[in-house]
């Protein structure tokens, strides 16, 4: 077992062929415990060779947080498990940290990353008249409308509607960056996508929408997205 320097303790652990020779490898976040409290600091991913015992370890970017987890599949079609580290912020939002890694032939690649996902996925969201909400997804330029008529009371409508369901003045709300981000196989291929969540605000943080949905799949040397849907209230448009 891998053992960090003085404080640091195993906070997830996973077992797999990460570095593709067939044999398992041991792979470990390992973290200092925050008394009383179940936050996490200076997460750090080591991955521990099963042939020659030789440690690869990886500083993340953003390395404390909360529920960190590991979980091990082939997201590229190489045959080999990657690495996906996902660490919840505590924030608000209900937001997460997320980084995907390869580690074939003991060399550290990251295919993933939360917070370039966060800076390349932009949206716009504006509220419409006849009580309607348009999502602008800026990466691939599709539409959204939500109708909000059913799923708001009549309060909430009066705030910013007249009595002809025009916008008294204009709204915008926002997309929140990643809050879920899970692997999926939708084609039973044994090849992972990822599936990320991030949820649609409407005039205040607490005013969910919906959620954007987007599967990222393995292209080349890239996770590009591969489908988008909206869900709103546990159905999809």
């Amino acid at each position: 077992m891998y053992n960090n320097r003085q404080g640091s303790q195993v906070v997830a652990f996973a077992q797999g062929d990460a570095t593709g020779d067939g044999l398992m490898d041991q792979i470990y976040l390992m973290g200092m415990m925050t008394s009383d409290s179940p936050f996490v600091q200076d997460i750090t991913l080591v991955v521990q060779d099963g042939l020659s015992g030789r440690l690869t370890i990886t500083q993340l970017d953003e390395n404390a947080g909360y529920d960190p987890t590991l979980f091990l599949g082939d997201f590229t079609g190489d045959g080999v498990s990657d690495v996906l580290v996902r660490i919840a912020t505590g924030g608000s939002g209900g937001t997460i940290y997320a980084y995907l890694y390869s580690f074939l032939n003991n060399e550290e690649n990251l295919l993933f990353n939360g917070n370039a996902y966060n800076n390349e996925y932009q949206y716009r969201v504006n509220y419409l008249d006849d009580y309607k909400v348009q999502v602008l997804s800026e990466q691939n330029q599709m539409q959204y409308i939500i109708d909000i008529s059913s799923s708001r009371d009549q309060e909430y409508l009066n705030e910013i509607y007249d009595s002809n369901g025009n916008l008294i003045n204009p709204i915008e709300g926002w997309v929140n960056p990643l809050s879920g981000l899970y692997p999926v196989d939708y084609d039973s291929n044994g090849v992972y996508e990822l599936l990320a969540y991030q949820r649609i605000a409407g005039r205040y943080n607490a005013d969910s929408l919906g959620n954007v949905l987007n599967t990222l799949a393995w292209d080349q040397d890239y996770m590009n997205l591969d489908r988008q849907s909206v869900a709103i209230f546990g159905s999809s448009i």
